[in-house]
């Protein structure tokens, strides 16, 4: 039996990926290597299917035997374990940076005889066109709402953007980078923070901004996005209330609300003990947790529960004892919340946390030890870390800085060089027919 391997997501199939199996399949049997969602998410933007979905469609394309899991970018593994006879892949990987890559498989297929096959790579039809184009025509609730679980699954840490309108929605959506290695990073969802909205419309983060307000921006920013979204649900507010809150988050296509466990008048945690705040019961506020999972009505909604423990200074054993408390009510995931400048008592919290028989992910909103890196907050065991008011904080000062000097020079000229061009703004707003275009 002659064995061919072929590499490929199969998220968005065309017609090149049916020359190569065309061609692969003329020199023995196909084994198609899919990319599971870890491997594409590490790379590149999450699937827009997952893995089993996309293992369906590719067992069934005509020439395929068999669809083994491709589990990283590098090909060699399951090569070599294989012993693959053949390997088929486009021509568009022989320079760039793939290149590195190609160059493995080639010295590793040595070993045993193998041969690397590579068909003209298919050039009228793009992956990444495609994909962008699905996303331009927007998402469904559906589709968005279980986007964020499947992150938490794929990567070793989900990166969340705080927006408070439909224009920094836009720009947690589509802002990112290529680095050297290839690899695109991007912000994986958008954080609707009570804080940032309520500042955007000149009012304090006290609970001012009701609830129907607070939808209509929601609702501002999922006209506009793909991405999934977590909500900032404040203390949730009576439990009997937070059931409407659930329903109607997820009715909309939200991923995740999470609620904090105080009572009383709305105040910011990053106040800290300089005002009186209230933490709630664990009793009550586990039964707050029960409520809302009661009231869901898929699996794919997330409550997550945030800890104010270590904010109020009541101590690390009862952070610890209410994370195993929420856990037991039903959280989908815990976030820890300190305004410590120090890593530390967080760093404490995630070892403890790791001995823990029952765990969910863990969140963070690191504003103040903002120093502290992705991948030290996922190698202590974090699972998503929110950015939870940047935009709106780095855009107030600009502002000002623009307005004074209007002021004092008596026209707009000096600012030009501080301000975005017109063009782009209209470039990063979608029309109907796709993006609007410079004439």
């Amino acid at each position: 039996m002659t064995i061919v391997y072929v590499p490929m997501s199969g998220d968005s199939v065309h017609h090149g990926h049916l020359n190569i199996i065309k061609e692969a399949r003329k020199l023995g049997d196909v084994t198609v290597g899919l990319l599971t969602d870890k491997a594409i998410a590490n790379y590149k933007r999450l699937p827009f299917l997952t893995f089993e979905q996309r293992k369906v469609v590719v067992e069934n394309l005509k020439g395929v035997k068999e669809v083994i899991p491709q589990e990283t970018w590098d090909y060699v593994p399951n090569v070599r374990k294989l012993k693959a006879d053949f390997m088929v892949h486009g021509t568009d990987w022989r320079t760039g940076i793939q290149k590195g890559k190609r160059d493995d498989i080639v010295e590793a297929m040595k070993e045993w005889g193998g041969k690397l096959i590579e068909p003209e790579y298919t050039r009228d039809v793009s992956t990444t066109d495609l994909i962008q184009n699905m996303m331009e025509m927007g998402t469904t609730p559906e589709l968005r709402k279980n986007k964020l679980r499947r992150l938490l699954a794929a990567k070793p840490i989900v990166r969340i953007l705080e927006a408070h309108n439909g224009l920094t929605g836009l720009i947690a959506e589509k802002t990112n980078i290529t680095l050297d290695n290839g690899e695109l990073r991007e912000f994986d969802g958008i954080w609707e923070s009570s804080l940032t909205d309520s500042t955007s419309k000149g009012k304090p983060d006290t609970a001012t901004v009701d609830v129907t307000s607070r939808i209509n921006t929601i609702e501002q920013i999922l006209e506009v996005t793909t991405k999934p979204i977590v909500v900032d649900g404040d203390s949730g507010g009576l439990a009997e209330h937070f059931i409407f809150t659930v329903k109607s988050l997820e009715r909309l296509g939200i991923s995740a609300v999470i609620i904090e466990d105080k009572i009383g008048s709305k105040k910011n945690s990053l106040y800290g003990t300089d005002v009186e705040q209230t933490q709630d019961t664990i009793e009550d506020f586990s039964n707050k947790i029960k409520f809302g999972k009661q009231a869901q009505v898929t699996e794919d909604f997330m409550i997550i529960a945030r800890i104010e423990s270590l904010i109020l200074k009541k101590g690390m054993d009862d952070a610890l004892r209410r994370a195993k408390a929420y856990i037991e009510a039903g959280a989908d995931a815990i976030m820890i919340h300190s305004k410590e400048k120090s890593f530390d008592e967080i760093k404490e919290f995630c070892q403890k946390y790791k001995e823990f028989e029952n765990k969910v992910p863990l969140v963070v909103v690191p504003s103040t030890y903002s120093h502290i890196t992705e991948k030290e907050l996922a190698d202590n065991g974090i699972n998503m870390v929110i950015y939870a008011n940047h935009l709106l904080r780095s855009a107030y000062p600009a502002m000002v800085k623009v307005s004074e000097s209007i002021l004092r020079n008596e026209r707009a000229h000096e600012v030009e060089d501080l301000c975005m061009p017109i063009k782009q703004v209209i470039n990063l707003i979608p029309d109907g027919n796709g993006m609007i275009k410079e004439k």
